[in-house]
């Protein structure tokens, strides 16, 4: 199964590809879209770096992977999505791959669920429809056991959209940085969804 084109109510959703580095290099320029990750602004040849790993990524498991976002008039309330990328704004880098980290197994039934909105778009709800999508497409089109989301304990804004799209608190652990961003010390939190939690939730 190749990574498909996904739509929502506002957005295309596009495999990433080489063509999207710019918008990449665009996103990761803003140091507050990065705050929770980096707590800077990275440079091109880190976001190039960054662009190879996504893409490898992306061919690990079929049908996992990356998505570049687009959405008419920027994904504003009551439009539609884009029929090509060329017609839409950039809203947005989207993550289902596989589960990744020095704290994850291999497994490849495991994916992890990320997005990365910029700023101008924030508060649109655009993570949150984006990922409700990827998560239908986890376990009703590529049949994943289980999908996770991390983020920082203080990063309450992405903690909402996990909310929001039905996963549930699984645990706070405390990784080893290098370098700590302020807020390290209150830990990382995981998100959890099973395929059985989310048929219940489809079928509610």
């Amino acid at each position: 199964m190749s990574q498909p084109v996904l739509r929502t109510a506002r957005l295309l959703l596009v495999p990433l590809a080489d063509r999207h580095l710019d918008l990449e290099v665009q996103l990761d320029s803003d140091p507050e879209v990065l705050r929770y990750l980096y707590g800077r602004a990275r440079t091109r040849d880190e976001v190039i770096v960054s662009h190879a790993n996504r893409m490898a990524l992306a061919g690990k498991v079929a049908g996992l992977g990356l998505w570049m976002a687009f959405g008419t008039d920027g994904g504003a309330y009551g439009s539609t999505p884009p029929a090509a990328e060329d017609d839409g704004e950039f809203v947005g880098l989207m993550m289902l791959s596989p589960a990744h980290g020095p704290d994850q197994p291999d497994d490849p039934t495991v994916a992890e669920l990320g997005y990365r909105i910029p700023r101008r778009h924030w508060r649109k709800g655009l993570a949150s429809e984006a990922s409700r999508e990827l998560l239908r497409h986890a376990f009703d089109t590529v049949g994943q056991r289980r999908v996770i989301a991390q983020t920082m304990a203080v990063n309450t804004g992405s903690r909402r959209v996990m909310e929001s799209v039905g996963l549930r608190y699984v645990r706070t652990f405390h990784p080893s940085w290098d370098d700590p961003l302020p807020g390290t010390e209150h830990g990382e939190v995981e998100y959890a969804m099973t395929r059985e939690e989310w048929q219940r939730l489809r079928y509610r």
